[in-house]
């Protein structure tokens, strides 16, 4: 783990950090100006979700490095666990 993630965990209290987590699923949906990013990782049921204002390359199949903060969405009524993706590098 490099110095600039020890100290973004430092400052952020509910900051996660994984690596080397197995992308199984890599979704893009346009939302406005935006696309919409959802992940799904190997052994973790929650889906990652980050925007970017341009079409990203797929991550199927590829070993990512995510910081991010687990959040919570209501889906047609249902509150589902989600992780808010601060920041994604492939490993």
């Amino acid at each position: 783990m490099d110095k600039s993630i020890k100290k973004l965990l430092a400052e952020h209290k509910n900051l996660v950090h994984s690596e080397k987590r197995k992308v199984t699923s890599h979704v893009q949906r346009r939302d406005g100006e935006w696309y919409v990013n959802t992940l799904m990782t190997e052994g973790c049921d929650a889906p990652f979700k980050y925007r970017r204002q341009k079409q990203y390359k797929s991550l199927n199949g590829k070993y990512v490095n995510l910081t991010y903060y687990p959040a919570s969405e209501n889906v047609a009524g249902f509150e589902i666990e989600i992780m808010k993706v601060v920041r994604v590098r492939i490993s």
